[in-house]
């Protein structure tokens, strides 16, 4: 049995993103199972798929992805934040879509994406350390964001009051088609950028120039809700 079919199967049967790790274990312990109990031909065929390695795995991902490209179907293998999923290609996301009028995706106002890239970049932060950002009040921004499953709350500040600190969800990589938030347009830089700061939230000083945070450069994938 084909290492690639295999792998196309548990692509196709799982719901969630998979991992190499998972796709590995999965194809190494069933081998095995039918190694020790299967008819000869099985067994042939399975034996050589006990040892397979994650590396193995991971090539056999991108000769997958290579082969859909090669055939042009209307769907891919993309890499998500927890692994690997089916989906189909972006320009034919609206297509997809209509088979959902409950779930069609409502965009993000101008505020709400600039809290987020806030939230995004330098996570986790406070409310009060967004506000110095921004200079106005984002309660509604941030609630909004936490309704939309695309920011969380990641426990409290060492500070007084012990303010509530925000980061991004796994729903926030799926949104934007991304595997990590260091996938963002100039992570590492922006990062490191010095930014207007509440008194008891200040960041670490910095060298960099001020500049603007944004996701604008970051598309939302054809999954997004």
């Amino acid at each position: 049995m084909e290492l690639i079919k295999i792998i196309e199967a548990l692509l196709f049967s799982y719901q969630e993103p998979l991992s190499v790790e998972l796709m590995g274990r999965a194809v190494r312990e069933t081998a095995k199972e039918i190694a020790e109990a299967g008819s000869e031909n099985e067994i042939a065929a399975a034996t050589p798929l006990t040892n397979v390695s994650d590396e193995q795995i991971a090539q056999t991902l991108q000769e997958l992805i290579a082969g859909y490209e090669r055939e042009g179907r209307a769907f891919t293998v993309a890499e998500r934040g927890t692994g690997w999923r089916l989906c189909a290609r972006t320009e034919y996301a609206e297509w997809c879509r209509s088979l959902y009028p409950g779930k069609k995706p409502q965009r993000l106002s101008q505020p709400a994406l600039e809290t987020l890239a806030i939230i995004a970049y330098r996570q986790p932060i406070t409310k009060a350390g967004i506000e110095a950002v921004r200079g106005v009040s984002v309660d509604a921004m941030v609630q909004q964001l936490l309704d939309r499953g695309l920011v969380k709350a990641e426990g409290r500040a060492e500070l007084p009051g012990k303010p509530m600190l925000y980061g991004t969800t796994e729903n926030f990589l799926e949104h934007f088609a991304i595997r990590s938030v260091d996938d963002l347009p100039n992570a590492t830089e922006l990062r490191r950028v010095k930014l207007p700061s509440a008194e008891a939230d200040a960041p670490a000083p910095s060298e960099s120039p001020p500049q603007q945070l944004t996701l604008g450069a970051v598309e939302p994938s054809s999954t997004a809700e």
